[in-house]
């Protein structure tokens, strides 16, 4: 590769955010001047403006103009996103939390902003910053010594087109992939749907607080210790099986005196009523554990996994969004809970939907995999086409193709 290297502070123009207290809200105006902040950088979208400002302050702050084909990275929080500015935008400047880059002459937008997007450009970072991620982009200082890869110009052109093609075609089969992943989640749901609105022979609606136990949390915060009894909250409670592996402890005293009111069996149910409502996972080891704040456990007298795959079933969800109060803090009450209606066959039946949705929950959880396991080699290979792209290996095995 005979590119040569040059140092980023050369070949681009930087320009930092102003001050914070330079773009104060009370100077902020109905319409005017746009003010870009970190949304547009990671969004890559240049309509949706929330602030303006007036043509005098617009002036004063002139310096931080944006232009066509400048590129403008986040500095802060969600970090290093960057977008090209196009043409035709509302005339405004970049807010603090953005980094504002003019590359001159020997440097395409479209080529630098790939090259920024690169594991090269990444690992130069971590390089420069001694292992440590720069968290907060203020130190403009550190970017301007990288090295950046400057071809000639109808080189850049070449990559460019090269990996603008294979990132549409990645972006496709990513599309379908999603598509495909969405499509055997619905397939899923609408089979639960299926299920849980029979009306046959033996089949008894009841109200939860009556085939159902209902024991609440302990309503304090515990002291956690790096050994005990582990304590499911919220965050603990995913789809499927409940997993102990990585919850937080608390200690015996703590558990002893949850367990005075109830002890944890195979085919319980824990649930989350507060902030992420109607999240549940069924119980299938005898691992003694408590509960945090928000959650309960739902202890059915019916084959607990034909309640826990009607708890996740549309029919339910839709009940359990008719019971949400709050807005700040959505809450399913444990009394409008209690009232959720269940419908109920005889046990054997319960225990052939059980089978067949077992079956069949397995068959749509290898296909999401698959799906899965596709939109993660999508990523890499866009990782490897770039770092292909900026090791001039790329345009070398497309130069010999043709």
């Amino acid at each position: 590769m005979n590119w040569d290297l040059e140092r980023f502070g050369d070949v681009c123009d930087f320009v930092r955010g102003p001050f914070g207290g330079s773009l104060k809200k009370s100077i902020f105006k109905p319409d005017g001047h746009a003010v870009y902040e970190q949304q547009h950088a990671i969004y890559d979208q240049f309509e949706d403006i929330r602030y303006f400002i007036d043509e005098e302050k617009f002036s004063e702050m002139s310096r931080f103009e944006l232009k066509p084909n400048d590129l403008i990275m986040s500095c802060s929080g969600t970090m290093g996103k960057i977008a090209i500015v196009p043409h035709g935008i509302k005339q405004g400047i970049i807010n603090q939390a953005l980094l504002k880059l003019t590359p001159k002459d020997a440097l395409l937008p479209e080529f630098l902003k790939l090259w920024m997007d690169s594991p090269n450009f990444q690992q130069q970072i971590e390089a420069m910053s001694q292992g440590a991620a720069i968290k907060n982009m203020a130190s403009v200082k550190i970017l301007k010594e990288i090295k950046v890869p400057v071809p000639k110009v109808s080189e850049q052109q070449r990559i460019v087109a090269i990996l603008d093609q294979a990132f549409a075609d990645i972006e496709k089969a990513r599309a379908n992939a999603e598509k495909n992943l969405k499509n055997a989640r619905e397939l899923f749901d609408s089979y639960l749907q299926q299920v849980f609105s029979q009306r046959g022979e033996g089949w008894v609606e009841h109200k939860l607080v009556e085939v159902v136990d209902v024991i609440d949390s302990l309503h304090k915060t515990p002291k956690y210790s790096d050994t005990g009894y582990a304590m499911v909250r919220v965050t603990d409670i995913k789809p499927g099986a409940l997993d102990l592996s990585k919850t937080r402890k608390v200690c015996k005293a703590t558990y002893e005196e949850f367990s005075k009111r109830y002890k944890a069996r195979v085919g319980d149910i824990v649930f989350s009523r507060v902030g992420s409502y109607g999240k549940s996972s069924i119980v299938t080891s005898n691992e003694p554990f408590c509960l945090g704040q928000n959650t309960v456990f739902l202890a059915p007298s019916m084959n607990g996994y034909y309640f826990y795959y009607f708890l996740n079933s549309p029919r339910a969800k839709e009940q359990i969004d008719a019971l949400v109060a709050g807005t700040t803090q959505p809450t399913v009450s444990l009394k409008s809970l209690k009232s959720l209606d269940i419908p109920i066959p005889a046990a054997e039946i319960q225990l052939k939907i059980v089978t067949e949705l077992n079956h069949f929950s397995d068959e749509i959880g290898n296909l999401e995999s698959i799906y899965k396991n596709k939109l993660a080699s999508l990523d890499e290979l866009k990782k490897s086409l770039l770092q292909q792209a900026f090791s001039g290996e790329l345009t070398k095995t497309e130069g010999h193709a043709a």
